[in-house]
């Protein structure tokens, strides 16, 4: 106690002055780690040379009385062997004054080893709990030990300090500061070793043996005499006879019912349940029967349509004014049972409310219905095809390319033969007309434009005559080549030279109001230049002229204008000099004209419809509905019944004027638009052209008997033409007396195929 007194009374001002030192000072940044070492180990050596000296003078008074001797450890410590002395032969504990002024025993604290029980992870040397330690920013320490002890902040040091850490990296160096003691977090040679294998793959323990050597514990003594050399018994080895009764009764009482498995009471009286409701089955012992001759199996439903998908396309679902009409509708008059819906996702589609009713008219239907077998014949489907010749046996027709005419730069729009075959016209996009003779040797060349191209060419069709009419832009040229003879020449000049007289001589049309009318196309001398070269006479229109058809006796040509709205379609008297519009106002843009062969008869083709009118009685006669998007081209048979239609979406249509306005036949074998169709004059033949460079040849036999139809067949596929910017054959025309067909190219060629 005296010793505990002093000790007191020793260290109290001590801690006083500290703590009253420490009030008024700011530690902020002024200590370091060495510092602060220094200091506890300065007050740690001052302490235990404070109780040295304490001991060695108490113990020189009276030695008996020395608190930490064996006498007044109690005898229940002993017992328990807690005291002892450690390997340097020093005592494990220490004596101190407690709160009550007894003497209180401080042990060292253990440090377990690997092998130990106590696996707990080392305590955190900071005791404050979970609590931020920003509660500490104004104190000069950062927590307590266990021992309640002030942890001091340790010092940090400035930023070259801290580019030095980095610079000098220390082993062990982690970059991080511990929370708990704000000093930098190490790691010690232990752990990195333990790092290093286990990166490397290596058993973290260094004197662990993965594969020991195997000690036979059991089987290292060999027992050589038996604990016993009885011989088996011979009932080891047969079956036992009571066992074998046992089993039998237990066999036969079991098939008797006397034994029992064990079942939980619950399904004992559900199965007494069962065994009271009886059910039958009707089909039980009904034996398979072969079905009657006379059964008819019940008709298959429907399959559903894109409608009945949970997830239909948008032109499935019902708009708004829909729904509501079939809602207001009675349920007779509806056409579909349901409504179409969307729904997101198939796990969102309801109940159908329906189905109950749906499969009880089902039932209705199959049991009330009388079912009705129909025979069906069977009948080859290719004898349903009617029985077309041979192409072999159709012959002639062209078959090969036997001259190619070249000459032309650009396109070449059109190309036509002359009436007596002989000579053949062409036109392109150089602005020139070329007479060729059919060798492909060049005859005659005329120069109408240098800005427009020669939109087409046709001859007069009268063979006392020798003028080819030409269309240019806003101008139809007439013009007499110089390849036929002198007195063919003088009666072709004579032609187009006599309009000029009734020209002058004729009555001047007026408008109600007696001013002067203005033509719709004005009638001139092409110019000195073109008239040595034969153009002898111009035509010009309000409007840019695509195509030009003659009349068969040679006297009328009408013209073809799509842009010229009222204008459109014209009527020339080449006697005359004259000029008419046929039509106040067509329903549609005009595409293309012809007079009938043999009647007074005008058709004009829009872009879906072909008009048939009566010149004489002026009148609409007929319309002729192809059903193409857009016609390209048509031509007249030259029976006058039939007609051919080309359309720009592929399709070839065949039309008998004397059996409906609608195709008798459509044909598809090209794969682009078509450009221009034509009849032959004497054969039965015709052929059409197309952008793919193609000429497809077909057969077409036409007979007067109005109870037979037409035969077409196709023959040949000619191919020859490139392909030029999507275009390929642009005009068509044939040979007056032979099977040989002439096309015109957007290569800038024109082929003669025999």
């Amino acid at each position: 106690m005296a010793l505990g007194s002093q000790r007191l009374k020793r260290d109290a001002p001590e801690g006083t002055d500290s703590e009253d030192e420490l009030d008024n000072v700011a530690l902020e940044g002024i200590l370091s780690d060495d510092n602060d070492s220094e200091v506890e180990e300065a007050e740690s050596d001052a302490h235990n040379s404070d109780e040295s000296f304490d001991d060695d003078h108490d113990g020189d008074e009276d030695d008996s009385t020395a608190i930490g001797s064996d006498d007044d450890i109690p005898g229940d410590m002993k017992a328990l062997n807690i005291h002892h002395e450690n390997e340097d032969g020093q005592l494990n504990y220490r004596t101190t004054i407690g709160a009550n002024g007894q003497p209180r025993y401080e042990y060292d604290e253990i440090d377990p080893t690997y092998d130990s029980d106590d696996t707990d992870a080392q305590e955190a040397p900071n005791t404050i709990g979970n609590i931020p330690l920003s509660f500490y920013d104004s104190y000069p320490h950062i927590g307590y030990d266990i021992n309640g002890k002030k942890i001091m902040r340790p010092a940090t040091g400035d930023a070259l300090d801290a580019l030095l850490d980095t610079i000098e990296i220390p082993k062990g160096w982690t970059g991080l500061t511990d929370p708990q003691t704000g000093k930098p977090l190490n790691l010690s040679q232990d752990e990195l070793e333990l790092l290093r294998r286990l990166q490397t793959g290596q058993v973290p323990t260094d004197n662990y043996d993965p594969y020991p050597d195997m000690i036979p514990y059991f089987t290292s003594k060999v027992e050589e005499m038996p604990l016993s050399a009885a011989p088996e018994p011979k009932r080891r080895f047969v079956p036992s006879k009571h066992e074998a009764k046992r089993v039998a009764k237990l066999v036969r009482a079991i098939k008797d019912g006397r034994i029992l498995p064990y079942k939980p009471p619950e399904q004992r009286e559900k199965e007494a349940e069962e065994e009271e409701e009886t059910h039958y089955d009707l089909w039980a012992n009904e034996e398979a029967q072969e079905p009657n001759i006379m059964n008819i199996p019940a008709p298959k439903l429907p399959p559903p349509g894109y409608d009945m998908s949970y997830n239909p396309p948008p032109e499935y679902l019902p708009t708004a004014e829909e729904k509501a009409a079939w809602e207001s509708a009675d349920p007779e008059e509806r056409e579909k049972e349901y409504l179409p819906a969307k729904f997101d996702a198939l796990r969102k589609v309801p109940g159908y409310g329906e189905f109950v009713k749906e499969r009880f008219e089902r039932c209705l239907d199959l049991y009330l219905a009388p079912r009705v077998r129909k025979n069906r014949l069977n009948i080859d489907p290719n004898s349903l095809l009617p029985k077309l010749p041979r192409p072999e046996d159709l012959k002639p027709f062209p078959t090969l390319c036997q001259t190619i005419f070249r000459g032309h730069e650009g396109r070449v729009r059109s190309a036509a033969f002359s009436p007596d075959g002989e000579w053949v016209a062409s036109g392109g996009d150089d602005g020139s007309v070329r007479v060729w003779s059919l060798n492909g040797h060049q005859e005659w060349v005329a120069h109408l434009s240098t800005e427009e191209p020669v939109n087409m060419v046709r001859w007069r069709p009268n063979k006392d005559t020798f003028i080819l009419a030409a269309a240019v832009g806003e101008d139809i040229f007439f013009m007499v080549p110089s390849v036929a003879s002198s007195n063919l020449d003088k009666l072709s000049r004579d032609v187009l030279d006599a309009g000029f007289g009734y020209a002058a001589n004729g009555a001047t049309p007026t408008t109600a109001d007696g001013a002067k009318k203005e033509p719709p196309a004005k009638w001139s001398r092409p110019g000195a230049k073109l008239e040595d070269l034969g153009v002898l006479l111009k035509a010009t229109s309000r409007s840019v002229i695509k195509t030009i058809s003659w009349h068969r006796r040679g006297e009328f040509i009408c013209s073809v204008a799509p842009t010229g709205q009222r204008s459109s379609v014209a009527i020339h008297t080449l006697s005359k000099h004259l000029s008419q519009i046929p039509f106040r106002r067509l329903p549609g843009l005009a595409q293309t004209a012809h007079f009938h062969p043999s009647r007074p008869l005008f058709f004009v083709a829009t872009q879906r419809m072909i008009r048939c009118y009566d010149l004489q009685r002026q009148e609409l006669i007929k319309i002729v509905q192809p059903g193409a998007k857009w016609i390209s081209s048509f031509d007249i048979h030259p029976g006058g019944d039939n007609l051919i239609v080309g359309s720009y979406d592929r399709r070839l249509l065949w039309h008998d004027l004397d059996l409906s306005t609608r195709p008798f036949k459509t044909m598809r074998f090209h794969g682009e638009a078509i450009r221009a169709v034509k009849y032959h004059k004497g054969l039965p033949l015709f052929a059409d052209a197309s952008d793919d460079g193609s000429l497809q040849i077909f057969h077409g036999k036409v007979v007067s008997d109005l109870m037979e139809n037409a035969t077409i067949v196709p023959v040949k596929m000619l191919s020859g033409h490139k392909v030029i910017s999507k275009l390929g054959v642009l005009d068509i025309d044939w040979h007056p007396k032979h099977p040989w067909c002439l096309s015109a190219g957007a290569d800038g060629t024109c082929r003669l195929w025999a």
